[in-house]
């Protein structure tokens, strides 16, 4: 039998950064994942993160899995793939499947970051090749580079379905539509909007009746729900389709923390079976720990942060840690924590229809109905504004915690303040340049560069742009509306791209004045 001062059992964010945490402090860490390849879901997250820069906000996921990674790897975390843990039993002790045999472990403590899995729901048809979840898309697409489908129906607005609709749009696929039971969009606004824009048109209320075909998906109908989530006969709609992704939630992998007798609960807010812990991951067994999503669904920067802070509490309950220094980190990690659960997204509004921001403006309607901001409500939020030369125009309309494009305007043109969920202020006259930072910062690319005295007559707009082939300078095209309608014929008069842009291009588009508050995306012709 092997023995570890700590056993961390998933290497995804959680499991990493409780290892990373402990071993600084000098524990002798082991990390078991069942997977190829560590990093859990990191490594097909495509997007930039949000949050400030302690939450490693506007950095791609992939990079932060590199990133992590390469921190265990300094530190001596010892990482074993291809090892599937099979049971946890009385002392810590830990039985796990690799290399064609069963293997024992013990560890004087044990973090359990097991994650989460997929939902399904039954319709009929929903065992057909072709149906997937949302997760399985994101993994033939960001690490295995194959297309899930042509043309492909979304099912679910939460972020998970949201961020991976744009994902499908980058890789070329054709996203017919995205649809949910629900009333109102379940994600980020500024991640429906970005969808919106290229056209996809959202269902609200609306759910899957049967998906066609006998092999294989060759259709879908969907229908309007009622109030008790029944269909209602004669609102069906056909899509041609040959995929349908489902992106309905998760659900915690707790059954490691059941085996292991640890208090459990039934916690809807939560994601489902959860184990009862303290504010530091601890279970009722003592040195037994959860960290991530097995102990409640949240994003990825609340899982890493989470595993820092099981990792640090792991430290000192053998010995490893300090009192005073164990004090002073967890308060810094429980701050940054706290930031990350503010605003409208905050845990204890899950399920509840904000309809306020925190600065008294009203929620725009269209945007959870609809999602997108519609033309009439965009200039109430302080980021909108008027002014002479560029300047940033700001679609951020809900408090989510994000603040990169304050960091990165060098003019102060942009301010949040110390509440990274506040919403952001454009000043009057701050003395833009035009550099772009804030544009490709932006994890929602809701921010746009807007010149009303470009041309006499016309109005340039710079847009993040991160579809591929890059237009050139010059190209003709057709500017579309935060809805994806066409507006007007759009040439590009500038591409701009560098190494801190990561990735994100600035496309600047010249239209009519009249559209340089309405155009908001650019295709070609």
């Amino acid at each position: 039998m092997e023995r570890y001062d700590l056993i961390v059992i998933g290497a995804g964010p959680a499991g990493l950064s409780a290892g990373i945490e402990a071993a600084k402090h000098g524990m002798n860490v082991m990390i078991f994942d069942e997977n190829h390849k560590p990093g859990g879901q990191l490594f097909k997250q495509i997007h930039k993160f949000f949050g400030s820069k302690e939450h490693k906000a506007k950095i791609r996921g992939f990079n932060i899995g590199t990133e992590l990674l390469k921190e265990a790897e300094e530190v001596g975390v010892k990482v074993k793939l291809d090892a599937t843990v099979t049971g946890i039993f009385e002392n810590k002790e830990v039985t796990v499947n690799h290399d064609g045999a069963i293997h024992h472990y013990k560890g004087s403590s044990v973090i359990i970051a097991t994650g989460a899995a997929e939902n399904m729901v039954p319709f009929e048809g929903w065992t057909l090749p072709g149906v997937i979840g949302a997760g399985a898309a994101q993994t033939m697409m960001n690490l295995h580079g194959v297309k899930p489908g042509k043309k492909i129906l979304m099912l679910g607005s939460g972020n998970v379905g949201l961020v991976v609709s744009f994902q499908l749009l980058q890789a070329g696929c054709e996203v017919v539509a995205l649809v949910d039971a629900a009333p109102r969009i379940g994600g980020y606004g500024v991640h429906a909007a970005k969808v919106a824009r290229t056209g996809v048109p959202f269902f609200l209320g609306y759910t899957i009746k049967k998906v066609e075909g006998t092999e294989k998906v060759e259709g879908v109908t969907i229908g309007k729900v009622d109030e008790h989530f029944k269909i209602i006969p004669g609102t069906e709609i056909h899509f041609d389709v040959d995929t349908i992704c489902v992106a309905v939630g998760l659900s915690p992998m707790s059954q490691l923390l059941k085996m292991s007798g640890c208090a459990m609960e039934d916690n809807p807010r939560r994601g489902g079976q959860v184990p009862i812990v303290d504010e530091y991951g601890e279970t009722s067994v003592p040195c037994l720990f959860a960290a991530g999503d097995v102990s409640g669904i949240e994003e990825a920067s609340s899982a890493m942060i989470k595993g820092r802070m099981a990792g640090l509490r792991a430290a000192y309950k053998t010995g490893f840690a300090e009192e005073n220094l164990m004090e002073q980190n967890e308060s810094l990690f429980e701050k940054d924590l706290d930031s990350l659960r503010q605003g409208m997204f905050a845990p204890c509004n899950r399920g509840k229809l904000i309809e306020k921001t925190d600065e008294g403006i009203p929620v725009s309607k269209n945007l959870l109905a609809k999602g997108f901001v519609a033309d009439e409500e965009i200039e109430r939020f302080p980021g909108v504004t008027h002014q002479k030369g560029i300047h940033p125009v700001i679609e951020c309309t809900q408090n989510i915690p994000c603040n990169p494009c304050q960091d990165a305007c060098r003019k102060n043109c942009i301010k949040i303040g110390s509440c990274i969920t506040a919403l952001p202020v454009v000043a009057q006259n701050c003395g833009c340049t035009g550099c772009g930072m804030c544009v490709a910062s932006c994890s929602g690319q809701a921010i746009f560069l807007v010149d009303e005295d470009f041309e006499p007559g016309f109005t340039s707009i710079t847009i993040p742009y991160e579809f591929l082939p890059i237009p050139e300078k010059g190209a003709m095209g057709k500017a579309l509306s935060r809805k994806g309608d066409v507006l007007c014929d759009a040439e590009i008069v500038g591409v701009r791209t560098a190494a801190a842009f990561d990735h994100t291009y600035l496309l600047t588009m010249k239209v009519p004045n009249e559209f340089g508050y309405k155009a908001r995306f650019w295709k070609k012709s």
